[in-house]
């Protein structure tokens, strides 16, 4: 795929800008937003249209309101938190499309921002439906999508909204992931250290596939390294693994070996003989050593001390790393040790180009209080293991090239 167009190679000035953004964001019983990071990941974009003096009309989606209106799942609050964050009011419609929207939209004045109620409120918007975009369409003069966390989704806001305009470009957020995950993981800075973890190798053995091309060593932990002990003939007891997929895991073992990519597995476990997810705690707790089995009648959480001294001397050399997953069950405080790590590890390599992705390793870095020393922490998680497999995004296809 070529290169994408940004708002930066446009002229917007005194435009009417259709916005996809991601604002899909957590939302307590009061209807306040708690976690306010993809409202400022849309920011510098909103705010290099203003100073265009752009009228900017965004649109989202929130939640799963199943085409249903659905006042759960309504952005009044997002527009809310968004208006304390930017240098302008802004105006919340209650609709996304119609002549109300239109009326109010064509009132607009310059360098103004209005926010579209939630997009999924529409049955069309997920079946890309021609008409919906069409309607989407006619609110603007130039097609923005700063919505990377949506990208892999061929929806009417994301990709057939885009075919009925002449300009549709990238969003600055857009731009930096495209170019943090693209770039930087295509021709990486050496060493390139990938660390992966999370529950199932199934989810992620294209990702994998296509790291062991470019990687120089493969850190992986979660409960996917069980599938990986299987493979290897090892006995993991009743830790959470896919034994339908040792042959998946064999082929990359032996892909690792042959391409001659380091590929560490935790050589020593936190295991429990049980765990309440409810309450957040677990029974007996116990280590494996360094080439045991797992007990029968004992899960593996989290990687143990030995793991966790090894991945770190690794990280501390590397020039470009890549995370995604955490290393066990971190929700569960006796268990995230592992995953807590592996965040102050990369942290702690400030000479590096360090790459975080998918949403428990963002959840994790910042409960760890070390997301500001990181390069770049994506907001795609879906879209961030699609791109990585190297798949055609169709929100990003949509989009006009150099």
């Amino acid at each position: 795929m070529g290169k994408i167009k940004t708002i930066r190679d446009i002229d917007a000035s005194g435009k009417t800008v259709l916005m996809r953004v991601d604002f899909n964001v957590p939302l307590n019983d009061q209807g306040e937003v708690t976690d306010d990071s993809r409202i400022r990941g849309a920011l510098p974009t909103i705010q290099y249209l203003l100073e265009q003096n752009a009228r900017i009309v965004l649109m989202s989606h929130l939640g799963r309101p199943k085409g249903k209106v659905n006042p759960r799942y309504s952005l009044r609050p997002v527009g809310k938190a968004l208006a304390e964050l930017v240098s302008t009011p802004v105006l919340f419609l209650h609709e996304s499309i119609g002549e109300n929207v239109e009326e109010a939209v064509a009132q607009m004045p310059e360098a103004s921002v209005t926010l579209l109620e939630n997009v999924r409120f529409h049955p069309g918007e997920e079946k890309n439906d021609p008409d919906l975009a069409a309607s989407f369409a006619k609110l603007g003069d130039i097609y923005v999508n700063d919505a990377f966390g949506t990208a892999h989704r061929a929806h009417a806001s994301t990709a057939g909204v885009a075919e009925h305009f002449e300009t549709k470009v990238a969003g600055l957020l857009m731009e930096k992931e495209l170019k943090f995950l693209g770039e930087q993981t295509d021709n990486p800075a050496r060493p390139f250290v990938v660390i992966l973890g999370g529950a199932k190798v199934s989810d992620k053995i294209n990702v994998i596939n296509r790291l062991l091309e470019k990687a120089d060593s493969i850190l992986i932990g979660g409960a996917m390294a069980y599938t990986f002990q299987l493979a290897l003939g090892r006995k993991v007891g009743k830790s959470l693994s896919e034994p339908d997929k040792v042959d998946v895991a064999k082929a990359a073992l032996e892909k690792a070996n042959e391409r001659g990519v380091e590929f560490l597995l935790p050589a020593d476990n936190l295991i429990v003989d049980s765990i309440d997810f409810a309450n957040g705690k677990v029974g007996k707790t116990d280590f494996t050593k360094e080439g045991q089995d797992i007990p029968d009648g004992w899960e593996g959480v989290d990687i143990g001390p030995a793991t966790i001294e090894r991945f770190q001397k690794v990280i501390a050399g590397a020039t470009t790393i890549l995370w995604n997953g955490p290393m066990g069950i971190f929700e569960i405080e006796a268990c995230s040790k592992g995953t807590f790590s592996i965040a102050e590890a990369i942290a702690s390599n400030r000479d590096c180009v360090s790459i975080i992705g998918g949403g428990d390793s963002v959840k994790a870095l910042k409960e760890s209080g070390h997301s500001d020393k990181v390069s770049f922490i994506s907001t795609g998680g879906g879209a961030s293991l699609e791109f990585l497999e190297g798949k055609e995004l169709p929100g990003v296809a949509a989009l006009d090239k150099m």
